[in-house]
C-alpha cells in the first residue's frame, strides 16, 4: 500500500509499506493491505513503516489520517 506522510513544510515520506503503526489519540493502531476506510485523529509519537522485515520511524506531533483503497495519507503536525 502507498504511504504519504504530509507537514505544513514539506512532504517527509511517500512510498510503499506492508505495514504502519500509526499512534491514535486512543492508542496505538496498525494498518495492513485492504484495511476498511477511515479518518483517524494522531497524538504526539512515531510513526512505524514495515516493509519485510525493515522497519523506519517517524516522529510526528500529531495529525489526522486517512485510510482509503490501500493508500495512506498523513496531514502531520
Amino acid at each position: 500500500m502507498n504511504l504519504t506522510i504530509i507537514t505544513p513544510d514539506k512532504q517527509i515520506f511517500e512510498g510503499e509499506a506492508d505495514l504502519v503503526q500509526l499512534p491514535g489519540i486512543d492508542g496505538l493502531f496498525e494498518i495492513l493491505n485492504n484495511h476498511a476506510p477511515m479518518i483517524a485523529a494522531l497524538k504526539e509519537g512515531k510513526v512505524k513503516i514495515g516493509n519485510k522485515n525493515n522497519f523506519q520511524y517517524i516522529e510526528i506531533k500529531g495529525g489526522v489520517a486517512e485510510v482509503m483503497n490501500n493508500k495512506i495519507l498523513v496531514l502531520a503536525d
